[in-house]
């Protein structure tokens, strides 16, 4: 058994105060992994027009104590507040994440437009986002980054046009079951995508009354031998209120004997085969817990 971990930072509390937990974290208990941070500006105050456009925002919210996850600031950011820089605020913490072996790549640059906005852009619209990013990201890393994971899972054609166009390596967009190549029914982008495999505990927690064990033990239980399976977190749920459950859940994984590996190094073993890789379609679908839709792995059989 293996595992990715996948970790998003959105916010700028997620990335102030939770990196530099999950970084301390990680290097207690030698776990190497993959970070993705949104290098624009904290707009996560414009989320609240999710009220009106995607189903269970509110409840979700409500059940996830949305105010003690992110605080009241991060929630007026972009709105009542000006959404301040994100990378930009704290450049040494990228070096930092690097200089500890993990990998670093893009999580967007304006993580709320992407989110709600993306299957509105433009391809010109998409690839300003991205140069965007990219600008920051060399300007503090001084190279590019090579991986991309979509902000909300939000993935369309558009956006898959500009991430071959601009080279990436892999990309980690969508949710579904393995690595496979997005496709339609007359082309097939060379682009390589890691889904996110397993749950979130944003998604789950209050869930029916879950709680973080709960949470845990849903994860323990769907790690199957044989596999690779990929986990996304976020810096301001397990690197902040829930860094108790997470290093948990990390010491439980441990103990079964599964290996932690970067998705860049998954990559890497999946591109020496490209011809064994899936090619599958990419559609919007509904996930338990979490509002509106998501990008998903649909086989080119039509089943998800």
């Amino acid at each position: 058994m293996r595992l990715a971990l996948k970790i998003d930072v959105d916010t700028l509390v997620g990335f102030k105060e939770g990196v530099p937990a999950l970084l301390a974290l990680l290097a207690q208990k030698g776990i190497k992994t993959s970070f993705f941070v949104a290098m624009g500006p904290d707009h996560s105050g414009r989320a609240i027009r999710r009220l009106f456009t995607h189903k269970g925002f509110l409840q979700k919210m409500l059940r996830t104590g949305a105010p003690r996850l992110y605080g009241f600031k991060t929630m007026c950011y972009g709105t009542i507040l000006p959404g301040p820089p994100i990378a930009a605020s704290a450049p040494e913490l990228l070096h930092k994440i690097t200089a500890a072996g993990h990998e670093l790549g893009l999580h967007g640059y304006d993580h709320v437009r992407w989110q709600d906005s993306l299957s509105r852009l433009s391809t010109p619209a998409v690839l300003k986002e991205i140069i965007q990013a990219q600008k920051v990201f060399v300007e503090i890393m001084g190279y590019p980054a090579v991986s991309f994971a979509a902000p909300g899972w939000q993935c369309t054609a558009a956006a898959l046009d500009v991430l071959v166009q601009e080279k990436f390596y892999y990309c980690s967009n969508t949710r579904g079951y393995g690595p496979y190549l997005p496709c339609t029914l007359d082309r097939t982008w060379p682009l390589l995508e890691i889904p996110t495999t397993l749950p979130t505990m944003d998604e789950l927690l209050g869930l029916n009354g879950r709680t973080g064990a709960d949470f845990n033990r849903e994860i323990l239980a769907s790690l199957k031998s044989g596999q690779t399976q990929v986990l996304t977190i976020h810096a301001e749920v397990e690197g902040r209120l829930y860094a108790a459950e997470f290093s948990s859940l990390l010491d439980q994984i441990q103990d079964k004997g599964v290996k932690f590996i970067r998705l860049l190094d998954y990559a890497q073993e999946l591109w020496r085969y490209p011809e064994l890789l899936e090619k599958a379609e990419v559609a919007p679908g509904r996930l338990p817990g979490r509002a509106g839709t998501v990008s998903c792995q649909h086989s080119k059989r039509g089943t998800a």
